[in-house]
């Protein structure tokens, strides 16, 4: 109790003085550097290098980086061989089978896949005459022919035209066009047998209808990015495809830009014929997940076995430069600069030790928390990057998003403490203002950072680290929208080395406090800057309690505002004391029937429900009959399916009861009904996920 009173008194002081003094926590934080002595931030902000960061990933974007490939193995190694040139101990890469039975908690390993051919060619009428000139007639017809290959793609000049997944094939077949591919009514009145088909869809989207139900021999996809103003502006871009990792009916798959779908669509539909010639040597093998680690050792006898973790994804494919080779070199420049600088003397070697991790998305995260569950016992904190340089032309806007409301943390708002006074920095510096640590690359951009402090959203390993069956909080720095995600113009070319640098400061800036030993005044300090995370937070809801009907805007404050006081008294838990609230008392008596029942997620297994290339739900609601529920298809008002489902089950602890699981993540994405949220809840009993508390 001592340290949670330490902590109250030093909020209160924080807010005292500044209200003392007349002054806003913004100002005040835009005179001095947030959270570290001045000394720490200089040492920080003259040694990152945005220019080391991107010709490290210069080099990585060359590997076409899909899970258990030679290409990914490659990148592997050239980051622990860094790694180890910069003087990290503990260097690693750590192997996982996958072979597709093996589970890694709600993962089911996806084999490892590679490549070595992928030609797809139209064969079209040839000039015979070139070909008869100096051979004897009987010689020519043996090896002239009436026809010539034109070479649409080549997986050797650009890998991202196979794609994932795809099958060994050699085949010359006739081009149908079926639109998007993904309902029956798209083959009516086409035969598709034998034939390979032009879809609009996700290879993967449109595989068991055009490939197992109407026999077709394989896919040609012009899928577009995902929805952006950007979206189907650039008809060159082609994006990154994939097939079912497990499904029954193997297949290959092409990728080609929107101009030349446009092209074969117009020729089609005025009755020409389009034969195309597909050459693939490629598919799953059994393979490994392979992880690379590596460690700065905390100085601290009683500490130094806590960690405090930067993460990101290794794995995407080439040249996958903002995504992701970005965050990962941007974090192997944040382990070169720490292990520098604490080397020299410049930074106190922290209490506790500082992990790198570089992964393939998602499954290897989970892979190496289920395999190695000693690493999810020691890692306190995580900071997770995931593109964090896009420049100008890509469009990003770069965001610093906090954790969901079911792990309540003050993490989110150190590393908040740090972008807000770094926008500081920078618009200072843009506007010809005195800025004292604008962060400006010598060969980037001096545009202003404005990074956005974003509530809660899905689709990295962030997703894993704070699943309840781990509970770890972690910093999520990401650029949304990028034009260029998943596409072969996501280049090197498009990187911009002032926010490679940024992106590593606040990283580094947020980790290394974090690793640090606290005392009463690191305390004083967090309760003052704390509150531009805090503010940004009220003024949200303060937006967005008027969404909600009268009747329940009270309870959705209340929901609110225990999540504030959880994250006020998060550091206890990093203390060594529990964390204390008396969730749900408030809305005891509004529960009635359904809405009384309590679940409680079982230990095993861990890991959010939808993963990567599987999907744990899904597979286990069809082996036991179960329906698929309304909430995985509901859009709400800031949420979708996918985030409430995860809140869902993340809230259901055997304290909260249905209706009050109901409010909280009404209070975060928006009103659902509570049948809805009962429905799934059952549905995970059922599948043997949850058990209901009595």
């Amino acid at each position: 109790m001592q340290m949670r009173n330490t902590f109250e008194n030093a909020r209160a002081a924080a807010i005292w003085i500044t209200a003392a003094l007349g002054l806003s926590a913004g100002m005040v934080e835009a005179q001095k550097p947030p959270l570290l002595p001045e000394k720490d931030v200089a040492a920080l902000a003259n040694e990152l290098s945005g220019e080391t960061a991107k010709r490290n990933l210069e080099v990585i974007a060359t590997f076409h980086r899909q899970r258990g490939s030679r290409g990914f193995h490659s990148a592997a190694e050239l980051v622990a061989e860094r790694a180890r040139a910069y003087g990290l101990i503990d260097v690693q890469i750590l192997e996982f089978p996958a072979d597709g039975k093996i589970f890694y908690g709600t993962q089911r390993s996806r084999p490892a896949w590679d490549a070595e051919v992928g030609e797809l060619d139209e064969i079209v009428p040839g000039d015979i005459d070139d070909c008869l000139k100096g051979l004897s007639k009987a010689h020519a017809i043996g090896e002239c022919g009436s026809f010539k290959p034109v070479r649409i793609g080549s997986y050797a000049a650009e890998p991202v035209v196979l794609a994932e997944d795809s099958e060994s094939a050699d085949l010359t077949a006739d081009l149908v066009d079926v639109g998007e591919g993904t309902k029956e009514s798209d083959y009516k009145w086409k035969d598709v047998k034998g034939r390979i088909v032009l879809v609009s869809a996700s290879p993967g989207a449109a595989q068991e209808l055009a490939v197992a139900k109407f026999g077709a021999a394989g896919l040609v996809s012009y899928a577009q990015n995902q929805k952006n103003a950007w979206w189907g502006e650039d008809e060159n871009v082609i994006r990154w495809g994939h097939l079912e990792a497990f499904s029954e009916h193997k297949t290959f798959a092409f990728m080609v830009s929107l101009k030349t779908a446009r092209g074969m669509r117009e020729r089609l539909a005025h009755g020409e014929k389009i034969t195309l010639h597909a050459v693939v040597k490629a598919g799953q093998h059994a393979g490994n997940y392979e992880v690379v680690t590596a460690v700065i050792p905390g100085a601290d006898p009683k500490l130094k076995d806590e960690e405090i973790a930067f993460s990101c994804h290794l794995d995407h494919q080439r040249p996958g430069a903002n995504d992701n080779a970005s965050g990962c070199m941007t974090i192997l420049e944040v382990a070169r600069t720490l292990q520098k600088l604490i080397a020299e003397g410049k930074l106190a070697r922290p209490a506790r030790t500082i992990r790198f991790i570089w992964p393939p998305e998602i499954e290897g995260t989970l892979a190496l928390l289920n395999g190695k569950p000693e690493f999810a016992k020691r890692i306190k904190a995580v900071v997770h990057m995931d593109m964090v340089g896009g420049g100008p032309v890509t469009k990003a806007v770069f965001h610093v998003t906090r954790g969901p409301m079911s792990l309540p943390s003050f993490v989110h708002d150190v590393a908040w403490a740090f972008a807000d006074w770094l926008n500081d920095q920078s618009y200072r510096f843009a506007a010809g203002l005195r800025s004292e640590y604008p962060m400006v690359a010598p060969e980037g951009g001096k545009e202003p950072l404005r990074a956005e402090y974003s509530a809660y959203t899905m689709g990295s390993d962030h997703d894993v680290y704070q699943d309840s069956s781990f509970g770890i909080p972690a910093i999520y720095m990401n650029d949304w929208p990028d034009r260029y995600i998943h596409t072969n113009f996501d280049t090197a070319a498009n990187i911009d080395t002032t926010k490679l640098k940024r992106a590593a400061f606040i990283g580094a800036a947020s980790g290394y406090w974090l690793a640090l030993e606290k005392t009463h005044q690191d305390l004083l300090r967090l309760a003052l800057f704390e509150t531009p995370g805090r503010s940004r937070r009220t003024e949200l809801q303060v937006i967005k309690r008027l969404s909600f009907p009268s009747d329940e805007q009270n309870e959705i404050t209340w929901n609110w505002s225990i999540y504030e006081r959880a994250v006020q008294n998060s550091t206890q838990s990093w203390f060594g004391e529990k964390l204390d609230l008396e969730i749900g008392a408030h809305v005891a008596g509004k529960a009635a029937g359904d809405g009384l029942l309590k679940f409680q997620r079982k230990t095993d297994p861990k890991g959010p429900l939808a993963v990567f290339g599987y999907d744990y739900f899904a597979d286990h609601a069809k082996a036991a009959g179960v329906a698929t529920p309304k909430l995985l298809s509901y859009e709400g008002l800031w949420g979708g399916g996918e985030e409430y489902a995860y809140e869902v089950l993340n809230f259901a602890d055997g304290k909260r009861n249905t209706q009050e699981i109901r409010d909280a993540v009404s209070a975060e994405y928006g009103p659902v009904p509570l049948e809805m949220v009962v429905e799934y809840l059952k549905a995970l009993e059922k599948i043997g996920l949850v058990l209901e508390v009595k």
